[in-house]
């Protein structure tokens, strides 16, 4: 049984540690590097284990040595895998980072950027309570569909990313969502007042991130704000906000008040700030409560 099913894209992330970004047809040496798996709803999937939910996630893969890995590398998360094969590679990301924790991202989509329409026969919905996807293709539409007709709960992380040609595009995957992650990228591209127009498309509640200034829920009418934890290094970002997204659909999962699951969320995601790379930095429950025991003293 699964607390969270995550479906979507895996990746194999390559960060680079830089003094600045190059200026064109600059070669700046590397301070650091760290390689390992991501994406975005792969980084949520191994956060939301970390913060003691039962998870599953599907998606595709390729034929090359890292997609040979994924299976592996989910599975030693105690993550219950249903990947489909697809000829061509896994998805690669390069995320060079400044000293401060600023990125710059370059993505070669591969094959496991999202599954087709047709991999959903195996997909397996049975026992689980919530589904959570980032749609970038159409089987999104489908997607949705089943978990609705399996009366599971959904969320989505709106990546700027899934909705090129506007919101809108996903309207039918909005209209009755429980919970949409923005990001201010995302805010951005939706237009003046984003949490009100998602609200008025069907969405029950947004968790809005800030960055630096933390994040907000908002549901009913009212607005949540919890700001980011002072006192913690910052030292790469990226997937600090998949983190966050994973560490409060674990506290829903758990029966958590929103308020409190975002709280703990923020804290997870600035926790993870303070190391390089994404899911290699994501804290575990026992390492997020030791860091609350301190800050209660």
């Amino acid at each position: 049984m699964d607390d969270i099913v995550f479906v979507g894209d895996m990746s194999w992330d390559e960060t680079f540690t830089v003094s600045h970004f190059p200026d064109p047809d600059e070669k700046v040496s590397a301070r650091g590097l760290i390689d390992g798996f991501g994406g975005v709803a792969a980084n949520s999937a191994v956060a939301a284990v970390r913060a003691g939910a039962a998870v599953a996630f599907m998606g595709r893969v390729g034929q090359d040595d890292m997609s040979r890995q994924a299976d592996k590398h989910m599975r030693d998360h105690d993550i219950r895998t249903m990947l489909v094969r697809a000829d061509g590679m896994l998805c690669r990301v390069v995320s060079i980072v400044e000293p401060h924790g600023e990125k710059r991202l370059v993505l070669y989509p591969g094959v496991s950027i999202y599954p087709e329409p047709e991999d959903l026969s195996s997909l397996s919905l049975e026992g689980s309570f919530h589904l959570h996807t980032a749609i970038y293709g159409p089987a999104g539409r489908p997607l949705i569909e089943m978990a609705k007709k399996a009366d599971l709960s959904w969320s989505l992380d709106l990546e700027p990313a899934t909705f090129p040609e506007g919101i809108e595009q996903l309207d039918y995957a909005i209209d009755g969502a429980s919970v949409l992650f923005v990001n201010d990228r995302a805010a951005a591209l939706i237009g003046e007042a984003p949490v009100a127009r998602l609200e008025a498309m069907g969405a029950h509640s947004v968790v809005r991130t800030r960055g630096p200034l933390g994040a907000e829920y908002h549901a009913a009418g009212t607005v949540t704000h919890i700001p980011a934890p002072e006192g913690l290094p910052v030292r790469d970002t990226t997937g600090a906000g998949d983190c966050l997204a994973g560490w409060f659909l674990a506290g829903l999962s758990r029966g958590v008040c929103p308020a409190v699951a975002l709280e703990d969320a923020v804290l997870a995601a600035t926790l993870s700030c303070g190391a390089k790379g994404a899911q290699t930095a994501y804290p575990t429950l026992k390492q997020l409560n030791h860091e609350k025991e301190k800050r209660a003293k």
